[in-house]
């Protein structure tokens, strides 16, 4: 494991995940005393390198959250995934990364740097999906989720189960997203919450939304990634 420092304060590492049969490579951001740790999915077609997860990631830990960004397919199955239409890669996407995602979830919990910590999802895009269908299958290991630009439809049967409080945070302008996450927010059981951001697309690319959208999410995680949680017990995925 290599290691630089980002600031005075915050060390990122360049981690191998093992996860069953493969390994899958991340960026894991740990401030000096972290609060908690915040694992990302990201949307298909994009990676760990994603500038907007990585500016989210930054102001997570300037906040004192740790993160972990990492890639959930290998280099040769989003390629494969590549070759089929945009649809089918959704529906191929979403129960394989969510059993990585969980995979992630107890390497954090058993990595001497982060195995103290309790751990948040954030998703964006068709990652929020995955991050939505892995926290219902492991309720017990995640304490927040935030859904950046989120299709939470393609986790539909999992959104009764889910059990952490979920920020929902949508563009003004992406209608059709603002409507499947309000069909969402009408089915999650747990304390729930939509923000519409003003002035923004998908994207958030407008000046200032992606600001916005770090705030909501370090204002989420820092009331709901409680340490208190931790008291649920930890039982390694089932």
């Amino acid at each position: 494991m290599s290691a630089r420092e980002t600031d005075p304060n915050i060390t990122e590492h360049l981690v191998q995940v093992p996860i069953g049969t493969i390994t899958l490579e991340g960026n894991l951001s740990i401030p000096a005393t972290p609060r908690g740790v915040v694992l990302f999915a990201h949307g298909s077609g994009s990676s760990r390198h994603s500038p907007r997860n990585r500016f989210v990631a930054q102001e997570l830990n300037r906040r004192s959250v740790a993160t972990l960004l990492i890639d959930l397919l290998t280099p040769e199955e989003e390629e494969a995934v590549d070759m089929q239409t945009r649809y089918v890669r959704f529906d191929i996407d979403v129960p394989l990364q969510a059993e990585r995602l969980k995979g992630a979830t107890d390497w954090l919990n058993q990595h001497p740097e982060t195995n103290a910590l309790v751990t948040g999802y954030f998703g964006a895009s068709t990652g929020a999906a995955v991050a939505l269908v892995a926290a219902a299958e492991y309720p017990e290991a995640v304490s927040a989720i935030v859904s950046r630009g989120g299709r939470p439809d393609l986790a539909e049967k999992a959104l009764r189960h889910v059990q952490a409080p979920t920020l929902l945070l949508v563009g003004e302008h992406d209608a059709p997203v603002i409507a499947v996450n309000k069909t969402a927010l009408a089915q999650l059981p747990t304390t729930k919450q939509l923000t519409i951001v003003p002035g923004a697309t998908h994207l958030f690319e407008e000046p200032g939304a992606l600001e916005q959208v770090a705030q909501l999410a370090g204002d989420w995680f820092y009331d709901y990634l409680n340490p208190a949680a931790r008291e649920r017990g930890y039982m390694g995925v089932r």
